[in-house]
């Protein structure tokens, strides 16, 4: 078999054009399983050649201790996909949960990887029972206990937990699983024969993180079964209170999807209610942030000025500023200090305003020729101050 052929090469481009010239309505779902699998190499490519003809888009990770999907699938295939699922022992039954907002564009691609782990936790499976998990709770059960005064943490990542949460949670301020585990043990010392209640996006992360703190001596420990999804679904099916307000981040293209109403962040750069995540368009950049539309048309999608300013430059020029230059958000991916943000952006603005520019190195450079630089000064009509597109 080729494998190098599984696998999907294509620009994002062309990939989103693709998907809208296909115009079929999709389900976009989630699934995970802790099962030990077998010649997982052989699995993922069956799987990549299986889900193709089915037009499956997604993100798949395998490994040695199982699978985790989040896909976007064709309406019309999903009971197809359901008995391809079933057809395998290590997957049959395995529940899903449906995405709550779907515009059919979650996903690009289709990505099938083989992982160590099917959730990068940073801990040692071998030092603790990972068996030995929390109380699954249903949604009705986690709003009574909430009620009850029992403690809830959010076992998300500080990013994930800016546009939206439950009520009174310990939100972590780590922004790896890892570093939230350890930081939520320092927190809930002193309360081992206290009811403590867990949540995540989707539940898997909840396994391992019940399981840990039962190991360090919690006695009640009680998960989100399904995690923020799967509680969505049975507040609209049961008619039941939301607890959650706001958003739920999601790791696919849209960022996100509303629970509630409730808006519970603001804006990073001006401070205003707003809970719109996006990416930072400068490429080398990539940072999540909290960006009202006002400041989005402002910075032209960008966090700073600094990145407004390569930004807006054609893309040809931009290519040759970014050769070897590394992403900043391969080492921290979101913005966690707003009040530090806002005064960069002061500070870049007045330099902008006296020098013309953030960017010395370029002027002169192939990347930046005088006459391109005068093309793109801040006074002129196509300059840093160009509104960019809100998404």
């Amino acid at each position: 078999m080729d494998t190098h052929r599984l696998r999907n090469l294509h620009r994002p481009d062309i990939l989103r054009e693709r998907l809208e010239r296909e115009g079929l309505p999709r389900t976009t779902l989630s699934f995970y399983r802790y099962v030990r699998l077998s010649e997982v190499e052989e699995l993922r490519n069956a799987l990549y050649l299986e889900w193709e003809a089915l037009g499956v888009l997604g993100r798949i990770y395998i490994s040695q201790e199982g699978i985790n999907a989040q896909v976007s699938i064709p309406s019309a295939d999903l009971e197809a996909f359901r008995t391809a699922l079933d057809a395998r022992d290590a997957f049959a039954n395995v529940p899903w949960k449906i995405a709550v907002e779907d515009d059919g564009k979650s996903f690009l691609k289709l990505m099938v990887k083989v992982k160590k782990k099917i959730v990068a936790d940073g801990l040692a499976d071998d030092a603790f029972d990972v068996t030995d998990v929390g109380e699954h709770l249903d949604a009705a059960t986690f709003n009574q206990k909430l009620e009850e005064g029992a403690v809830v943490v959010d076992m998300r990542n500080n990013y994930e937990c800016l546009i939206g949460h439950f009520e009174g949670a310990y939100l972590p301020k780590a922004d790896t699983f890892r570093g939230a585990i350890e930081e939520v043990l320092v927190q809930l010392e002193g309360k081992q024969n206290e009811p403590v209640l867990m949540y995540c996006t989707g539940g898997i992360r909840c396994e391992k993180a019940s399981a840990y703190l039962r190991h360090h001596g919690f006695t009640q420990v009680g998960q989100l079964h399904g995690g923020i999804i799967d509680y969505a679904r049975q507040l609209k099916a049961e008619g039941l209170p939301s607890k959650y307000k706001g958003q739920n981040f999601v790791f696919d293209e849209r960022l996100a999807e509303r629970i509630t109403e409730d808006v519970v962040s603001t804006c990073m750069q001006c401070g205003g209610p707003c809970d719109r995540i996006t990416n930072c368009h400068e490429v080398t950049c990539n940072m999540l942030l909290v960006q009202c539309p006002d400041c989005a048309a402002k910075y032209a999608d960008c966090c700073s000025p600094s990145c407004r300013e390569v930004h807006v430059l054609p893309e040809e020029v931009q290519r040759i500023w970014r050769k070897g230059r590394s992403t900043r958000s391969t080492k921290t991916k979101a913005i966690n200090d707003p009040e530090a943000l806002r005064q960069r952006i002061h500070d870049e603005e007045a330099i902008l305003a006296s020098k013309g520019t953030l960017h010395p190195e370029l002027i002169g450079s192939k990347a930046f020729p005088p006459r391109q630089m005068t093309e793109i000064s801040p006074s002129h009509p196509s300059g840093p101050e160009i509104s960019g597109r809100n998404h």
